[in-house]
């Protein structure tokens, strides 16, 4: 029999149970929507997160203390910062950071609850790569003395003032009354932190003020940003800076208690983190795509059962197992490659769904498509086979005797 005529077959057979074939490509549909959802979510979040952390500025570096060591939240300090403004070359600007509890914020009658507060130097809008929008931010004396100044987010400064200018007005930040001489520009949230919804203080003011002196030391900071010249200079400035570090701190090279990563190496961390659990989604995807691959396996079964007598009495008319076996796998590959089509359609649909309808960003990887349905065809032929082996090995006569 000539392949054609074995498709036409094939296809006669599925049709003759449209309902039954339709559910049987469930399992497929959703397996293969799956793999092209999947994939464009995890590349949308990848995207987000490298667009997010590149608009802090590809320059930067950033000196923490290292994670999990007792006591390192205490170590790095305001006066490491200046050591390494003084004696580390290779860099444009430096700016050390502490934020203290959060504060009840008035002015003008208003409230505004739990505002984060953020302690920072006067470099701070050069090496984060974050204007004023409006007024100024305060300046390395300024930040000395103490000044009972601040500088707003907008967001803030929208929810205190409106669309009335912050510039020049008094805002209670806990129990400290302090002048407003700035608003920043909107930054918008970046990687899970709204810019606009912070305020920003001289950094020892907040020492003085908002910092729990039983938590900490007085002039410990939780980061110092260091803004590199340019990128082949990040590994000279990494480099000198630990050392630095290590020389200030007493501690062993190989064991410090601070870290200095890129924006590169965030980058890589949230990506190695975005893998994982692209990785955990694959897998789900392929156990939908297998359910869906024993579902076809299990209804082609059946079909061979119910077919058991037209199977015994087309090879009595001559047909060959090899047609037998052809025909009902074809059966199986159409129907899962029915399902994959579908699936591409829905898996595309539904990536664009969620990232038009919601805040999820997704983006459709194109090695998916092809990825999704190779899947399915695999998955048909796979799971068919056995069926069609079964069907294609029946005595004829016994085949014919069944009721």
């Amino acid at each position: 029999m000539k392949l054609g005529k074995i498709f036409r077959t094939a296809w006669e057979g599925l049709m003759l149970n449209k309902a039954r074939s339709f559910l049987t490509t469930l399992g497929v549909i959703i397996g293969v929507a799956s793999v092209i959802v999947m994939l464009a979510v995890s590349a949308g979040a990848e995207a987000s997160i490298a667009d997010q952390i590149n608009a802090l500025g590809a320059d930067l570096i950033i000196v923490s203390p290292m994670r999990g060591v007792p006591g390192a939240a205490r170590t790095l300090l305001l006066e490491d910062a200046y050591a390494i403004q003084k004696q580390v070359t290779g860099i444009t600007g430096i700016s050390a950071e502490q934020t203290p509890p959060p504060q009840n914020v008035r002015a003008g009658g208003r409230t505004l609850e739990a505002i984060a507060l953020v302690g920072t130097t006067s470099d701070f809008p050069h090496v984060r790569d974050y204007a004023v929008a409006e007024g100024r931010y305060f300046t390395a004396d300024e930040d000395d003395r103490k000044a009972k100044l601040v500088v707003l987010g907008s967001g803030i400064a929208a929810d205190l003032f409106g669309t009335e200018s912050a510039l020049g007005q008094t805002v209670t930040v806990g129990a400290v009354k302090l002048t407003v001489i700035g608003v920043m520009e909107s930054k918008g949230i970046v990687s899970d932190v709204d810019y606009d919804g912070r305020i920003y203080l001289p950094l020892n003011l907040v020492f003085q003020k908002y910092m729990p002196a039983a938590m900490l030391r007085a002039d410990a900071v939780r980061t110092i940003y260091l803004k590199a010249e340019n990128q082949e200079k990040i590994p000279s400035v990494i480099a000198q800076t630990s050392a630095l570090l290590v020389d200030r701190h007493k501690v062993d090279a190989a064991k410090p208690d601070f870290t200095v990563q890129t924006q590169q190496d965030i980058i890589a961390t949230q990506e190695a983190a975005t893998a994982a659990f692209r990785d955990l989604l694959a897998w789900v995807a392929g156990v939908s795509l297998l359910v869906g691959g024993i579902g076809i396996m299990n209804i082609m079964l059946v079909s061979v059962t119910e077919r058991t007598r037209e199977i015994g009495l087309r090879q009595a008319l001559g047909a060959r197992p090899f047609t037998v076996l052809a025909q009902f796998l074809i059966e199986a590959v159409i129907l899962s490659l029915a399902g994959g089509l579908v699936g591409v359609f829905v898996g595309v649909g539904s990536a664009y769904l969620f990232g038009s309808l919601g805040d999820m960003r997704t983006e459709i990887v194109p090695f998916s498509i092809p990825l999704a349905f190779g899947a399915a065809a695999i998955v048909g032929i796979f799971f068919g086979y056995y069926p069609a082996t079964r069907a294609a090995k029946l005595d004829p006569i016994e085949a014919l005797r069944r009721e």
